[in-house]
C-alpha cells in the first residue's frame, strides 16, 4: 500500500491556500451544526463541492457510518459500486490505488439494458442487480447520486437478499422517488448508510463525501504509523 500523502489533491502552495481558506469560509458560514467532527468533515466537503449550505442539516448519518466507511477503505480493496458513471470518472485515481479500490458501474453493459427492457424495469435496478450476482456489493462502498431506482433495489436486495455493503452513500437527486429513496435507505438498520434527506443530491456529492472518506482514513492511517515506535539502529 503506498505512503504518498493524498489527504488532498492540491499539489501546489496556492491550490493548499485557496482549499483551506474556502474551508475556513465554510465554517464560519455555515453556522452551528450537531455532527461530529468526522461528520463535518464529510459535510463540509460536500458544501464545497456546490456552494449550497442546506446540506448542513439535509446530510444524515446511521451512527456507524463513518467508523463502517474508514474501516471498510483501510482494510484495503474494497469495491466502489456506482450507479452511474460519472462517480467512478470523478473519484481520484491515486486516491483509490492508495487504498487499493476499484469503481464499478454496470449501466451501460448491454446485458443490463437487455434486462431492463425485457423485465420493463430501468437500468439502475439491473446494474445493482449484476453487481449483486457478482458478489462485488458485500463489503462494498456504494455510491448511488443519479438513479433513485437504484437506491431502491438496493434496499431491496439488504433486506430479502442479504447483501451487506461496507456503507452505503445514498444521495440520488431529483422529483420522482429520490426523496423517498433515501427515506427509505435510512430506515435500514443492517447497514450503515449517508443520505440526503429530500430532493437534493447528484454525483457530484457522492463523489465529494467519498473523497472526505478516503481522506479521513489516511488520515487515521498516518496517525497510526506515527504512533509507531522508532525502529532501532
Amino acid at each position: 500500500m503506498s505512503t504518498v500523502n493524498t489527504v488532498t489533491e492540491q499539489l501546489t502552495r496556492a491550490g493548499q491556500v485557496i482549499e483551506h481558506d474556502s474551508f475556513s469560509i465554510i465554517d464560519a458560514e455555515a453556522g452551528p451544526h450537531a455532527y461530529t467532527p468526522s461528520q463535518w468533515a464529510i459535510v463540509r466537503r460536500m458544501i464545497h463541492a456546490n456552494a449550497d449550505f442546506d446540506f448542513n442539516g439535509l446530510t444524515e448519518f446511521h451512527p456507524a457510518a463513518v467508523e463502517a466507511g474508514v474501516a471498510a477503505m483501510l482494510r484495503g480493496g474494497a469495491p466502489i459500486v456506482a450507479d452511474v458513471e460519472m462517480i467512478c470518472s470523478g473519484l481520484s485515481r491515486p486516491r483509490l490505488h492508495h487504498f487499493g479500490m476499484k469503481p464499478w458501474q454496470f449501466i451501460s453493459d448491454d446485458d443490463v439494458i437487455q434486462a431492463a427492457q425485457a423485465e420493463d424495469t430501468t437500468r439502475a435496478v439491473q446494474a445493482m442487480r449484476k453487481a449483486h450476482r457478482q458478489g462485488l456489493l458485500d463489503g462494498a462502498i456504494v455510491g448511488i447520486g443519479n438513479a433513485p431506482t437504484a437506491l431502491i433495489e438496493l434496499v431491496r436486495l439488504i433486506r430479502d437478499d442479504g447483501a451487506r455493503p461496507a456503507l452505503v452513500v445514498g444521495m440520488p437527486v431529483g422529483f420522482v422517488s429520490a426523496a423517498e429513496s433515501k427515506a427509505l435507505m435510512s430506515e435500514v438498520s443492517q447497514v450503515p448508510w449517508i443520505v440526503i434527506r429530500g430532493r437534493k443530491g447528484g454525483s457530484t456529492l457522492v463523489v465529494a463525501a467519498l473523497h472526505a472518506l478516503l481522506a479521513l482514513a489516511e488520515a487515521q492511517q498516518r496517525q497510526a504509523a506515527a504512533a509507531l515506535p522508532e525502529p532501532r539502529a
